[in-house]
């Protein structure tokens, strides 16, 4: 309501913003689910389709933003400099901005995880540079995977076979895995948690995380 009176005043449609004094508490009963490196791996056995997997496995590993992910190409992965561009996000069917001038730039490329992308390349029916590198293969590689789907048809069911305790109704989805990373810095690799706040992966020794979950071979 904010926003909509700024624009109001803007175009001199209304004279004040009355919603300027007025204060607000919002509470939420959401609880970050986290997941442990033994359950991460849990869940990549028990995901058979390797889009998936790599899907999961790069969310772990990186801690990008599940709008983050799907909007990489393979022209964004750095394999020369072990970087990944973030540029961008995907939303609402399309390409825009991250979601803060922050998070913008690159995430380290661990070695294991280089492989495990460049095994991927090789087999995707999409592996140009212009593809993306976690395609819809129902959409023919139009558009990324539909996260909603994903979660619900494969990551969920995966996640409770590896143990993570997800009650009915319960929100669990791919920023799970990024929370799950953020806690192990802070509390395992003991990094400042401002600097984790900016941005997980991007820390120096982000490798040594990267390499929590990416260290499990097959």
């Amino acid at each position: 309501m904010l926003r909509i009176y700024r624009v109001g005043a803007l175009h001199q449609i209304v004279v004040t913003n009355p919603v300027v004094p007025v204060g607000t508490r919002s509470t939420t009963s959401y609880r970050a689910i986290l997941v442990t490196p033994r359950q991460t791996l849990s869940i990549l056995q028990a995901l058979p389709n390797p889009l998936h997997r790599i899907l999961v496995l790069t969310c772990a590993a990186t801690a990008l933003r599940a709008s983050e992910l799907l909007a990489l190409r393979w022209f964004d992965v750095l394999w020369g400099e072990e970087k990944i561009a973030v540029t961008k996000r995907w939303s609402r069917g399309k390409d825009g901005p991250t979601k803060s001038r922050r998070s913008e730039g690159h995430v380290p490329l661990h070695p294991a995880l280089a492989e495990f992308l460049s095994e991927w390349k090789t087999v995707t029916p999409y592996g140009q540079d212009g593809d993306f590198v976690f395609p819809s293969l129902k959409a023919k590689g139009i558009v990324p995977v539909s996260p909603a789907v994903f979660v619900a048809k494969h990551l969920r069911p995966a996640a409770i076979s590896a143990g993570v305790e997800v009650k009915p109704g319960e929100r669990f989805g791919l920023h799970n895995l990024r929370h799950s990373l953020s806690t192990w810095l802070v509390n395992k690799a003991k990094v400042d948690p401002k600097t984790v706040q900016k941005h997980p992966a991007s820390l120096q020794n982000s490798n040594d995380a990267g390499s929590l979950y990416t260290s499990g071979r097959r």
